[in-house]
């Protein structure tokens, strides 16, 4: 007996004394003593406490179906209220979300139990995170009509560039303006695909299937004659690896379809992508008249100084093959090709 009533006062001690928001209940679930940081944080008059049920507090806001049955089932022993969130309306006046916990302390006496209820205040917690939650949705709506907005300015000085092509009498610089307009049109190619995703990771099938229709669009007049298509694993890849990408197919394609196929040649251009892992690899095949015997010319065009330049950032090896008839042009990534790329170029490494 002397040691049940140790274990009592000891229970009203530590309520008593508690910085934290703590009910001592008895098996009648009427409190035997509250903290004072429950009085003060509910506005509950510290003297008038003593003595009533949980569920008479602040005007019987806490006489909910669910919270009876959850103490109930605590009281019993069946269960402890682990986390139970409500709102009540306080005697101040002011709704308060709250999470309670509940926990029976058995002291062997089955005739006189006692339960030690914690009330946490959560309010400003969940209005945090909703306000988070709001900040989330709104600057995703912003992204994602900036993202559109640039995608159709992007458009618009495509459209003007191929105008330009049309109008200039010089045929170097109509090819230009042409090769421009692509590359262009590549960038809002994925800026459209960004905006239908999460930011951060694109699809890669259906933009390259979408960027390869845009090319042959605009450059395919007979599609009986030359075609175009695309094999790609169904991967995923991020945003600035899809831009790289996007630029080496937009090139690769353009130089096939002007030189691999003249004098009204017919004929097949395949974009592939096949990954495996980490280790990926991005061709661009056509059967066409293959690799000039007479070599590469001395100096690299834009085109080639373009697909170099994207292949060490993307940490990738260029190998071009003759697959008679035609020709493949590759990008090849692996672990140790990427580090060689980074060795041969330390300024590239970050971006590898």
């Amino acid at each position: 007996m002397p040691q049940i009533n140790l274990g009592r006062t000891l229970g009203l001690a530590v309520v008593l004394a508690s910085d934290a928001p703590l009910l001592l209940l008895d098996e009648r679930l009427e409190i035997v003593a509250a903290s004072d940081s429950f009085c003060a944080a509910f506005g509950i008059d510290p003297d008038t406490v003593t003595g009533q049920s949980i569920y008479a507090l602040d005007n019987q806001q806490w006489d909910l179906p669910r919270l009876h049955s959850l103490i109930d089932a605590t009281l019993s022993g069946q269960a402890d209220v682990e986390a139970y969130e409500m709102e009540i309306e306080t005697s101040a006046g002011s709704t308060r979300c709250v999470v309670v916990k509940a926990q029976r302390l058995d002291y062997g006496d089955s005739q006189q139990t006692r339960m030690l209820v914690t009330v946490i205040d959560v309010t400003d917690a969940r209005a945090s995170e909703k306000r988070q939650k709001s900040l989330v949705i709104d600057n995703a709506a912003l992204l994602h009509e900036m993202q559109h907005r640039v995608a159709n300015s992007l458009q618009i000085i495509a459209s003007i560039l191929m105008q330009s092509a049309r109008k200039v009498q010089s045929k170097e610089a109509r090819g230009h303006l042409s090769d421009a307009h692509q590359r262009v049109m590549s960038i809002a190619t994925l800026q459209r695909h960004l905006a239908h995703s999460d930011g951060s990771a694109v699809e890669l099938e259906p933009y390259l299937a979408q960027l390869c229709a845009s090319i042959g669009a605009s450059m395919i007049y007979d599609r009986e004659q030359l075609t175009l298509t695309t094999a790609v694993d169904p991967v995923s890849v991020g945003g600035d690896m899809s831009v790289s990408i996007g630029l080496v197919v937009t090139e690769l394609v353009i130089n096939a379809l002007k030189h691999a196929f003249p004098e009204g040649r017919q004929g097949h251009v395949i974009v592939g992508y096949a990954a495996q892992g980490n280790d990926w690899t991005l061709s661009v095949s056509d059967d066409g008249v293959g690799i000039p015997e007479t070599g590469a010319d001395s100096q690299a065009g834009l085109g080639t100084r373009i697909v170099q330049a994207l292949a060490k950032q993307l940490g990738a090896e260029i190998t071009v093959k003759d697959t008679a008839p035609g020709t493949r042009v590759s990008l090849v990534h692996t672990k140790a090709i990427a580090r060689e790329v980074a060795a041969n170029d330390p300024a590239e490494e970050t971006a590898v």
